[in-house]
């Protein structure tokens, strides 16, 4: 008689990681070799741990993420104000973080770094304390978010790039590789150079996010008002409350100008002759 095949179940955690007793595993969860998962840590189901990672902190990973060899997530923040004080990171679900990039918990008692779900922060990328970053990001390789930046959904930061503190990044929006961002970012537009200034619309990202053609051509007015008309900021609001169609994304795109506080990157020369 032929004797049965056992089949030996593989084990998803590696006899090498180093899971503190406190921390919470959820259900088919992977992790590799050598990874360090501290005391106050949740790691949601099916998300995949890779050697020698280090999460720490008060840190919630999502479900079915991937976190790749070599990562830091919340280890204490680069900052001179911080005080060892209690504080968070949240990573949504499915969101892919690559090879050694990091993110910090927040400053401030309470207070919290969070990014999104779907998003990919490519290798060597970098997202500072009380970074708020939103769903379907793409940071390439080596972007990097100094602390309290705002980064919305769908917006594209190319590789190299850097932001300033408090800077907000709008929606849809795309920073060309290597740009120096010192000033707001509004939505759904391109953004390149150092310092930075609006090279267009990002009508491609618009197109794949199922932004209407209704909304995209009321967008191209919008950025006629605000980069081509001369006027100032304030006055370029007030025309465009005046002459455009309501729809969601002019609603946003106004709204997103009311609340700069930094300024806006500005069009090149050539959008204002």
């Amino acid at each position: 008689m032929k004797p049965e095949t056992v089949v030996i179940p593989i084990r998803k955690i590696h006899e090498t990681a180093v899971i503190h007793p406190g921390a919470r595993i959820g259900k088919d969860v992977e992790v590799g070799p050598y990874a360090v998962i501290g005391e106050n840590v949740l790691i949601g189901d099916g998300t995949k741990i890779g050697a020698h990672v280090v999460i720490d902190g008060w840190t919630s990973i999502g479900k079915n993420c991937v976190i790749f060899p070599s990562v830091s997530i919340g280890s204490e923040p680069q900052d001179l104000k911080f005080r060892g004080e209690k504080s968070y990171v949240f990573v949504g679900d499915n969101t892919k973080v690559r090879e050694f990039a990091t993110v910090n918990r927040a400053t401030g008692d309470g207070e919290e770094t969070r990014i999104g779900s779907n998003c990919l922060l490519m290798a060597y990328t970098h997202v500072a304390h009380n970074c708020v970053v939103g769903n379907h990001v793409v940071m390439s390789n080596a972007a990097t978010l100094a602390g309290h930046v705002v980064v919305e959904d769908r917006a594209v930061i190319g590789g190299l790039a850097g932001v300033h503190q408090f800077v907000k990044i709008g929606r849809n929006a795309m920073v060309g590789g290597a740009s120096k961002i010192v000033q707001d970012v509004p939505p759904f537009v391109i953004v390149d150079g150092n310092p930075a200034r609006v090279a267009g619309l990002n009508n491609v990202g618009m197109a794949r996010a199922g932004i209407s053609e209704v909304s995209r051509r009321n967008l191209k007015k919008a950025y006629k008002i605000l980069y081509r008309s001369g006027l100032s900021l304030a006055q370029a609001i007030a025309v465009m409350e005046q002459e455009l169609d309501s729809c969601e994304e002019v609603e946003q795109f106004l709204r997103f100008l009311r609340n700069a506080e930094r300024g806006i990157c500005r069009g090149r020369r050539e959008d204002s002759e």
